[in-house]
């Protein structure tokens, strides 16, 4: 069988760790049964049990009392980057479990693939715009995810700002500071809320309101080498407004003009001809199987 999931965007700017929305970007990954444990089509690095999307195939047999079995995994398009902060990883762990669903009939359901490869991520923001597509409000605490989705306006245009480097969630984590004031969580609280609400009426001078943060983006974009000329790319361009794409390095813009982010991509190519410069829609279905 032939599984798709989309990349994602956690955070967007105050929804840290509890918000995420998914893109017609795709992984498309094949499973089928085996003798022995085969994976291909990736970096040598990840051709062995250590793969995600094994883990999660794995950690879905076990979480329904079936024994470890071998399986053949082959990766036929990979349009998500890795480390990029488009979701590679949890794309990997929603695939493996939902194919191990399917395979074997386990009765998950995207529900619990969902659980299943949140409790492996450890934090829900990727996982669940991957498996159920549009943005996703979600919460997780100890075996329980509690989630709402909803769409976005259709007014709005979206482009990922892609370098040509990597930052691995670790490192970006890293970054952060262990403690918090009240006024900086009440910040990101009644922004996170707004943001939702711009979000789906594609009020644009609210969601310029709504994607401040103060509890990661500071932090982690000194990390992002050219952030600051991809900013500016973007101001002039015309973007409403531009976030960090989960834990970096990868920018999000969203715009309303559609030319705009033709002139995004200009604008990038001349002032950092090393990133790529990629337009993107919500993806609404999530992780399906293709064949």
């Amino acid at each position: 069988m032939i599984v798709r999931v989309p990349a994602t965007s956690a955070n967007l700017g105050p929804g840290f760790d509890c918000m995420g929305i998914a893109w017609q970007l795709y992984d498309e990954i094949l499973f089928e049964r085996s003798d022995e444990l085969v994976i291909d089509g990736c970096d040598p690095r990840y051709q062995g049990r250590n793969n995600l999307a094994y883990l999660s195939f794995t950690a879905a047999l076990k979480a329904c009392g079936k024994d470890e079995l071998p399986v053949r995994i082959s990766f036929l398009n990979t349009d998500i980057p890795i480390s990029r902060g488009l979701g590679s990883s949890a794309a990997l762990l929603v695939a493996g479990a939902y194919a191990a669903d399917q395979m074997f009939s386990l009765g998950l359901g995207k529900e619990g693939v969902n659980r299943i490869a949140c409790r492996l991520e450890g934090h829900p923001d990727n996982i669940t715009p991957a498996v159920f597509g549009n943005l996703q409000l979600v919460s997780m605490s100890d075996d329980t995810v509690a989630r709402a989705g909803t769409e976005v306006s259709d007014i709005w245009r979206f482009c990922v700002l892609i370098p040509d480097f990597e930052l691995s969630t670790a490192e970006a984590r890293k970054a952060l500071p262990d403690l918090y004031s009240r006024s900086e969580a009440v910040f990101n609280i009644s922004r996170a809320g707004l943001l939702v609400k711009a979000l789906e009426s594609g009020d644009a001078e609210l969601l310029r309101y709504a994607q401040a943060d103060v509890i990661h983006q500071p932090y982690r974009l000194p990390l992002i080498t050219g952030y600051e000329k991809a900013f500016e790319a973007a101001k002039n361009a015309g973007a409403v407004s531009a976030c960090i794409s989960g834990a970096g390095p990868t920018l999000l813009c969203t715009f309303i003009d559609i030319k705009a982010v033709s002139a995004m991509k200009e604008l990038i190519a001349e002032s950092l001809p090393s990133w790529k410069c990629v337009a993107v829609s919500p993806d609404e279905q999530g992780i399906i199987l293709l064949a």
